[in-house]
């Protein structure tokens, strides 16, 4: 055996270093059989004890290569782990951002409804008054434009304005409103002195005035109506009611020539026939 020297004060420790070199060389002590310790010489000895150190330095080594492998596995691990917990915070965030952008779109969406269906009001609103503007035009336009009418089976055009003044002055003649009806009819002819309906006029202003009790304008009326359009439809019956005016004003011969040239210039109307019997009356 190795004698083992002991100091005054302590026994001998191994280093702290050698830890585990003690325990190797323990373990290898106590394996060996009395007779074995023999063959071992210090050289051997200490040879055995260095080559023992070496192997445990070597275990040591290797060891720590081990567990820096693994200290350098575990941090990438970690790491990897980091950047793991890095993509699902990026991906909440991302999550939460895209819940909070469809948030806006779904309220940007029911605004929008609402707008849709505000502004589809407001486009039937302004296409009601439109039409309504339009219709209301369309009215001024047909009272403004020229109007065709049909004045003892001929038609005529005439003013939407002049149609108003001239049924409106008839309209007072049916009435018996001689007076007011003669006043429309000569208030007629001075707006409208180039009218189709001027024969007409002077015609029924004739009857105003007959009816009204003035015989004798309504004769001048009647007579003024013949000479300025012979050929009028309302010219025989003008005669007739001249032939009458002036039976009332006591010249029978006057009412008896213009029954005459009624009966010859008109001879196929009514009013020839009706003055041939007047005829026959008159002496």
């Amino acid at each position: 055996m190795i004698p083992m020297h002991r100091t005054s004060s302590s026994p001998l420790r191994p280093a702290p270093g050698s830890a585990a070199l003690a325990l190797a060389i323990a373990a290898l002590l106590a394996g060996l059989s009395p007779s074995a310790h023999a063959l071992f010489s210090d050289k051997e000895a200490r040879q055995a004890i260095l080559d023992l150190r070496r192997q445990v330095e070597q275990n040591q080594q290797e060891n720590q290569r081990l567990q820096a492998e693994r200290q350098a596995q575990l941090a990438e691990q970690r790491e990897q782990l980091d950047v793991m917990r890095r993509s699902l915070l990026d991906l909440n965030n991302q999550l939460e951002t895209l819940r909070a952008e469809l948030a806006r779109l779904r309220g940007q969406e029911e605004q929008g409804t609402h707008a849709s269906r505000d502004i589809a009001r407001e486009v039937a609103e302004l296409q009601r008054r439109q039409k309504d503007t339009l219709a209301a035009l369309d009215e001024r336009l047909r009272r403004l434009e020229p109007q065709k009418v049909s004045l003892d089976g001929r038609e005529v055009t005439v003013d939407p304005a002049e149609k108003r003044a001239y049924d409106e002055a008839i309209t007072t003649l049916r009435k018996g409103e001689f007076g007011r009806a003669a006043d429309a009819l000569q208030l007629f002819q001075q707006r409208f002195p180039a009218s189709a309906y001027g024969g007409h006029v002077q015609y029924w202003l004739g009857n105003a005035q007959y009816g009204k009790g003035d015989v004798k304008s309504a004769a001048a009326t009647f007579r003024a109506l013949v000479g300025a359009s012979p050929e009028h439809p309302r010219a025989p019956e003008a005669l007739l009611a001249l032939a009458n005016c002036q039976v009332e004003l006591k010249d029978p011969k006057a009412a008896r020539r213009t029954l005459e040239e009624l009966v010859k210039g008109y001879p196929n109307s009514d009013a020839a026939v009706a003055g041939k019997e007047r005829l026959a009356q008159i002496k």
